[in-house]
């Protein structure tokens, strides 16, 4: 038995679509699965059970992608093709059966939509498949003793990045001798283009930083996210993976849905900004405005919404 996964190029919407894929493994045991993924994150599928092949999508004008991915996986048998891409691929497929996400449903959460395509309710939360070499180079960069408070202050679009001096203060008082972890490390998460986002944050933590930017693939990101005690970051990737480790994982809202993409699982939660998304943008938004749309967002507020998910997080 064949499965062809079809998933996102994005990081987060691949996050995301890992519960679907883990319920078709227990689903179906012993089957064969490639993965079709954005090159970005392709790396969070290398150790997924059952892994025969991951193909790097990458996107192309025209759509040549499609069909490049065709020419590699047409002459295979399939029992199961999953397509969150909404393309027609999975309809000129040899297979049995056919999972096509469709058009995006008002209110409802990605990980719900994916459930949807199975009639799953609860839908299948987000998990992370780690090697144990991903699991020991964690181990070295952040060693087990002293707790993790987890950063991630950059995004992919500046509108949705809270200023990088409050990521600073809040991981302060976070770790402060009054905070819910006091004199733990701050580990800064980043890309490595974005470590002028990051590098306010490394300076507040001083002695106690770890500088995390570009420590490796997303498998191994995964697998230093999984060491902390907590997470704190903007609705990115980054926070889709903490969440999906099980880390409780606080996401900060502004310009994008928190009723679409909001932090999933029962350790997660989010705080946003106190203008709603639609306040924030209203007709004629461009989201695509080198502006921050995030300074409403008071370090207090975020501060309470740290401590109330951790005191929810730890049974209390």
């Amino acid at each position: 038995m064949r499965l062809l996964f079809i998933t996102a190029t994005r990081i987060g919407d691949a996050v995301l679509s890992t519960g679907l894929l883990d319920h078709l493994l227990a689903e179906r045991p012993g089957i064969r699965v490639t993965v079709a993924v954005g090159r970005l994150s392709a790396p969070l599928f290398a150790a997924v059970p059952g892994l025969e092949r991951i193909i790097a999508v990458d996107k192309q004008s025209h759509n040549r992608h499609w069909l490049k991915l065709l020419g590699k996986v047409a002459l295979t048998r399939w029992d199961t093709v999953v397509d969150l891409r909404g393309s027609a691929t999975a309809y000129v497929l040899w297979a049995g059966r056919r999972l096509v996400i469709g058009k995006r449903r008002p209110g409802r959460h990605r990980v719900e939509e994916l459930g949807d395509l199975l009639d799953l309710s609860p839908p299948p939360a987000p998990t992370v498949w780690l090697s144990e070499a991903a699991r020991q180079r964690a181990a070295a960069l952040l060693p087990e003793g002293v707790p993790i408070l987890a950063m991630a202050p950059a995004a992919n679009w500046m509108g949705k990045q809270w200023p990088a001096e409050r990521f600073g203060e809040l991981a302060q008082r976070l770790t402060g001798p009054e905070g819910m972890l006091p004199g733990a490390r701050i580990a800064v998460f980043a890309a490595p283009h974005e470590r002028e986002q990051a590098a306010p944050v490394l300076a507040a933590a001083g002695a106690r930083g770890v500088d995390l930017i570009n420590c490796g693939d997303l498998l191994d990101v995964a697998a230093c996210l999984q060491r902390a005690a907590f997470f704190c970051g903007n609705d990115s990737g980054l926070m889709h993976l903490a969440a999906a480790a099980g880390v409780p994982t606080l996401g900060l809202f502004g310009p994008s849905p928190d009723a679409r993409y909001r932090p999933w699982g029962g350790k997660a939660g989010f705080v946003r900004t106190p203008e709603s998304f639609q306040e924030l943008t209203g007709d004629g938004f461009d989201f695509a405005a080198k502006a921050c749309f995030m300074e409403s967002l008071t370090v207090n507020a975020a501060e309470r919404a740290a401590q109330e998910l951790w005191a929810k997080a730890s049974g209390a």
